[in-house]
């Protein structure tokens, strides 16, 4: 009589171990802190969750707007556009990016699948991190209802903030890469063209604008929409989670006290603050307007504005979804750097 030899199953905890490492690790990060909560903090866990749906109930207009674009984009070869006018001389695309992303309708996170899809066509890093700072910092809606809200002097002082943060990565990318400081900007695994791709990616046909009577174009939206969309409500729900904590922990009262007019190191503090908080252009314009009705200074405000427009906890983790870590760093570095800059110069016009 024969016997057979039953395989050997692996031990549950390296099969649980491989499960979560093939696993959504954004999802598996807001189950772990929404499990801490519980055990932890058990009173807070139902006020995050509503905050962070309400956030997301706020925000999803222009998430679904900028996923749409950002798709239509895609499936019409208008992205290509973009590129070409991004990839020329590098220079003069920096100051162009620059000014096009302070028009640009795009948050700071909504602006990510574009960023992703220009790299991947081989758009130079320099322009494109003009733009990518630029953008989310001003467009036209957000002049007109910040010269109603605070005041037309305030308004000018950040649409030109956000050309300077602009032109200041722009340039300072192009030196950092010329001197060999970074190198590939994407992250592996997200899609790349080949050398040959890039050159007719930089040189594309017009745009075919009713992309809907071609079903690759269709199903190029639908797809391109569909990721991204879930890209980024995973990353916006794990940072309004954490943002809630913050909001929860921190009182306001307490920020403006910290930001007001006698404190010399407000505009550094305002940076620091303004990093991590997730400050929608829209949503930003009654709460500064708010802070400086408590007493704190319109540079302090504006700095305030500007680092938690760019460097927001959901605009960081949704750029280290994307870029390499010297990329990200260079970042959140010229991004505080260019809203510390303009606090100071604010100061002396405001």
């Amino acid at each position: 009589m024969t016997t057979e030899t039953l395989p050997a199953r692996d031990p549950l905890p390296k099969r649980l171990v491989l499960a979560m490492r093939e696993a959504d690790r954004v999802v598996l990060a807001i189950a772990a802190l929404l499990a801490a909560l519980a055990i932890a903090a058990p009173e807070q866990l139902v006020p995050s969750l509503a905050f962070t749906a309400g956030a997301l109930g706020s925000i999803a207009p222009w998430l679904i707007v900028s996923v749409l674009v950002a798709a239509g984009a895609k499936a019409t070869g208008a992205d290509a556009q973009v590129a070409r006018v991004l990839g020329g001389r590098e220079a003069i695309a920096v100051v162009f990016a620059a000014l096009f992303g302070a028009l640009s309708p795009f948050c700071s996170c909504g602006v990510i699948p574009l960023i992703a899809g220009l790299l991947g066509a081989g758009v130079p890093l320099a322009p494109v991190m003009a733009f990518w700072l630029a953008s989310p910092l001003m467009d036209p809606n957000q002049f007109a209802l910040l010269a109603a809200a605070i005041g037309l002097p305030f308004a000018l002082a950040k649409a030109t903030a956000a050309i300077g943060i602009g032109l200041l990565g722009g340039f300072g990318t192009l030196a950092l890469v010329r001197a060999g400081a970074i190198a590939e900007p994407l992250r592996a695994g997200l899609p790349r063209l080949c050398s040959g791709a890039r050159k007719r990616a930089l040189a594309p046909p017009p745009p075919v604008w009713a992309f809907w009577r071609e079903p690759e174009r269709a199903q190029a939206f639908v797809v391109s929409g569909g990721q991204n969309l879930w890209f980024l409500t995973r990353w916006l729900t794990l940072a309004f989670l954490l943002e809630s904590l913050m909001v929860a922990w921190v009182p306001g009262q307490t920020i403006a006290a910290a930001l007001g007019s006698e404190n010399g190191f407000a505009i550094p503090l305002a940076v620091a603050l303004g990093v991590p908080a997730y400050l929608n252009g829209f949503a930003a314009i009654p709460l500064v307007s708010g802070l400086i009705g408590l007493g704190m200074s319109p540079a302090v405000g504006l700095a305030f504005m500007l680092a938690g427009g760019v460097t927001s906890i959901p605009a960081a983790l949704a750029v280290w979804g994307v870029a390499r870590p010297p990329v990200f760093l260079a970042y959140l570095g010229f991004a505080a750097l260019g809203s510390l800059a303009a606090g100071y110069a604010a100061a002396l016009v405001l």
